[in-house]
């Protein structure tokens, strides 16, 4: 499986209405794409942040899907007011607990692996050592971690049931984190906290 993003920072005040956008015109047309699993939003009301994730049975499908989602995504940066930027991705793991919830937030982790060759093994090591830990957190609803081979990055998105599950777990959340850096033997370059306000994915379990 496989996973399009399309990243964009704009006007906070402009969010609902990219929100809207996405939900109301763009799903639908995404689900009508050959080999296409459905869609995810993810938005930040004080940053202006949005993330569109899209999943993919194929990497041909992603590539063609994209292609044809060209005009929606230009329209998306500009409601937002920003550039979106493109990922494109593998997704190495997928485990549902429970479904999200209408409260949902997401915490968004991502690191840069030091020998992108080794990713395969460090996915095992992520898998029977850090999973099983992350599923204990408070209010744990999902984990998703998705590859980019080529650039060695990868992106580690934990949903819990809502904000206060999330920060009732923020300790042991921090060390987890650390020691997922240190077991994936990356560095972390970036995490975020999201409201996912749009959950239509539809990635099957790999867990």
């Amino acid at each position: 499986m496989y996973a399009s993003t399309i990243t964009a920072r704009g006007r906070s005040t402009a969010l609902d209405a990219t929100v809207s956008l996405v939900r109301d015109e763009l799903l639908p047309r995404v689900d009508q794409l050959d080999g296409c699993t459905g869609m995810s939003v993810l938005a930040g009301r004080r940053t202006g942040r949005c993330i569109v994730t899209t999943g993919w049975r194929t990497e041909q499908a992603m590539w063609a899907g994209t292609r044809r989602m060209r005009p929606a995504t230009v329209r998306f940066g500009l409601t937002l007011g920003a550039a979106p930027e493109r990922g494109e991705w593998e997704v190495a793991l997928l485990h549902r607990l429970q479904p999200a919830g209408p409260d949902a937030v997401c915490r968004l982790v991502w690191s840069l692996l030091p020998d992108p060759e080794r990713i395969d093994d460090d996915l095992v090591t992520f898998r029977m050592a850090m999973l099983p830990r992350i599923e204990d957190l408070i209010g744990f609803r999902s984990a998703s971690l998705l590859v980019d081979r080529q650039r060695g990055r990868t992106v580690l998105a934990v949903t819990y049931a809502d904000r206060e599950a999330m920060l009732a777990s923020g300790q042991r959340a921090d060390a987890l984190r650390q020691d997922y850096a240190r077991q994936m033997g990356g560095r972390i370059t970036e995490v975020a906290d999201l409201d996912l306000v749009v959950a239509h994915l539809g990635v099957p379990e790999t867990v």
